[in-house]
């Protein structure tokens, strides 16, 4: 059976805020919607459900984000996940100069968790906290070619 990832979903606390973080990394605004209904109730499970989403694309076309802000049932404020927590790890992408990266990041309030490390000689990579507590992974290729 063939195989593809669409997306991936994350709830935000602050949509705006949080497009403009992804925005100013590189990826695009597909579209914007409210959605609610009976479908939206049963394809997640959540009775009355209703919230704004965004679908944001890499530059590259093949990665995307949808990141929905519940309206109803109203959000649930939980701490930010660890690193070594199970369930959804992280997001992660490939930058060209995780300096620039870094600093449009420091410019939304969102810094390294501890510094920027290198792996081998493949990546300088780091991991911040996001927007509503979203791990980002930051990597930058060394060795381009």
């Amino acid at each position: 059976m063939p195989i593809k990832l669409e997306n991936v979903g994350i709830a935000v606390q602050d949509l705006e805020a949080a497009i403009a973080f992804f925005t100013d990394l590189g990826l695009t605004v597909l579209g914007r919607d409210t959605v609610s209904g009976e479908w939206a109730d049963t394809a997640v499970g959540l009775d009355g459900n209703q919230a704004h989403i965004a679908m944001l694309q890499t530059p590259d076309g093949h990665g995307r984000l949808e990141l929905f802000e519940y309206l109803h049932p109203e959000a649930i404020e939980t701490e930010p996940t660890r690193p070594n927590e199970i369930g959804m790890h992280r997001v992660a992408f490939s930058v060209d100069d995780i300096d620039e990266a870094l600093e449009i990041a420091a410019k939304h309030g969102c810094h390294p968790l501890r510094g920027v490390a290198t792996y081998g000689d493949v990546y300088k990579l780091t991991y911040v906290r996001g927007p509503s507590g979203i791990i980002v992974m930051l990597a930058e290729e060394l060795n381009k070619n």
